[in-house]
């Protein structure tokens, strides 16, 4: 489910205030972090992620795998910190504007 620019600003503009709840340390992006990503996306659809991994690209590469890997949309990117964002359908939770 590709997002649109307007519903971008729209959750970057939500997800500012957060704190990050998913940490990748040293050891990498693992299974667990994925579980854990996939857990806190379904109570919160919206979730930081701090990625202490490597120089630039190392993290890039680990955030874009991660949204990969639990089926989510990376919508933005800076420094160390991705905001995640998974629609959750049970939840009266986020509601996207139109595009």
């Amino acid at each position: 489910m590709p997002l649109t620019d307007r519903q971008n600003k729209y959750l970057r503009r939500l997800g500012h205030p957060l704190h990050p709840i998913v940490q990748i340390g040293r050891l990498g992006l693992t299974d667990n972090v994925v579980t854990e990503l996939g857990r806190a996306l379904a109570d919160h659809e919206l979730v930081k992620v701090r990625a202490r991994v490597g120089n630039r690209e190392a993290r890039e590469a680990v955030l874009a795998e991660l949204a990969r890997a639990s089926a989510s949309e990376l919508v933005f990117q800076i420094g160390n910190v991705g905001l995640f964002f998974k629609k959750n359908n049970k939840l009266n939770g986020i509601l996207l504007p139109d595009s």
